[in-house]
C-alpha cells in the first residue's frame, strides 16, 4: 500500500510509473499516481474521456438500461478501499461515531477494508479526507478500465479473481490490496468484490433514461443511495459486474458496505 514515489497532494504529475492497458495486447507506462496528504490515500488519476455506461438491451438489469455514452472530466480515485487503519484514525481525530463492529480496532485486520459505515459516515469520512465519494459514472468507469470490460479483468466471470462468497474462508474480506489479478484497467484494486462502496448519488432506476452526456447529473432527491461493486457475502457474478447498481437507506450500516475516495483534478 506504499504510496513511495507519488505525489502528496499538491498534485502534479508523479514518479510512480503504471503498466496501462491500452488496448487488447498493448500497454504502456504512465505516471497517474499521487497520495492524498490527509488519510494517506494512493489514488490513481483517471483521464478525461467518454465510455459506454450501463448495460445494452437484454443484458443486466433494467435499472442499467439504456446503456448509453457519458463524458467526464478526469479525477483521481482510490486505488483501494478505505481501509480500517485509516478510518480509525478519521473516529479518533474528530470523535465521528466508530463503524457498527469493532474490527476496525483490530491490528491483523487494518488493512482490511472498513466495513458497517452508513452513507452520511462514508460523506463525512471524505469531507475530513478532502475527498468526495465518487458519482455512479465515476465509479464505473474506472471499474471497466480503459477498455470499457464487464468486469475489471475481463468480460469473463473468475471467482478467483475477487473476494466473494466462494472463496473468503474464514475472514470475510481480504486485505484491499488482495487479488491483484483482478486489478481494473486503470489500476484499482477491488472494485468488484471485498466490499461494496457507496456513491454519492441519490438512487433513481429510470435515471438513464434522461441522463445527459457531458457530466451527467445524479437526481436531486431520493430515498436511498447507490452503492456499487459487489461483495464478500455474495457469489452470484451479475452483482460484481461493473454496472450493476444497488441501493440502500443512506444511515444503514452493513457488514459488507465500505467506502472508496475520489478527488477532483484541480
Amino acid at each position: 500500500m506504499s504510496g513511495r514515489g507519488a505525489k502528496r497532494f499538491e498534485l502534479g504529475e508523479s514518479r510512480a510509473g503504471m503498466l496501462r492497458q491500452i488496448e487488447r495486447g498493448r500497454f504502456r507506462i504512465e505516471h497517474p499516481l499521487a497520495v492524498n496528504a490527509k488519510d494517506g490515500s494512493l489514488l490513481v488519476h483517471v483521464p478525461a474521456g467518454e465510455f459506454e455506461m450501463g448495460s445494452a438491451e437484454g443484458e443486466g438489469n433494467a435499472n442499467e438500461r439504456p446503456r448509453h455514452r457519458v463524458e467526464l472530466s478526469g479525477y483521481w480515485i482510490g486505488v483501494y478501499a478505505v481501509t480500517n487503519a485509516q478510518y480509525l484514525r478519521f473516529v479518533e481525530e474528530t470523535g465521528h461515531p466508530a463503524p457498527g463492529n469493532t474490527r476496525h480496532r483490530e491490528k491483523g485486520l487494518a488493512d482490511h477494508p472498513v466495513t458497517d459505515v452508513s452513507w452520511d459516515d462514508s460523506l463525512a469520512y471524505a469531507k475530513w479526507a478532502g475527498c468526495k465519494l465518487a458519482s455512479e459514472a465515476q465509479w464505473e468507469r474506472a471499474c471497466r478500465g480503459p477498455l470499457g470490460l464487464t468486469y475489471p479483468w475481463g468480460e469473463d466471470w473468475d471467482e478467483t479473481k475477487c473476494r466473494n462468497d466462494k472463496n473468503k474462508g474464514s475472514d470475510p474480506t481480504s486485505v484491499v490490496y488482495g487479488y491483484a489479478k483482478g486489478v481494473s484497467g486503470w489500476g484499482t484494486y477491488n472494485q468488484s468484490g471485498n466490499v461494496w462502496e457507496w456513491c454519492a448519488d441519490w438512487y433513481d432506476e429510470n435515471d438513464y433514461a434522461s441522463s445527459p452526456k457531458e457530466g451527467p447529473r445524479e437526481p436531486e432527491r431520493g430515498s436511498c443511495r447507490v452503492f456499487r461493486g459487489g461483495s464478500w457475502r455474495y457469489g452470484d457474478p451479475g452483482f460484481f459486474r461493473a454496472a450493476y447498481r444497488g441501493w440502500y437507506d443512506p444511515g444503514s450500516r452493513g457488514g459488507g458496505l465500505g467506502l472508496r475516495l475520489v478527488r477532483a483534478v484541480s
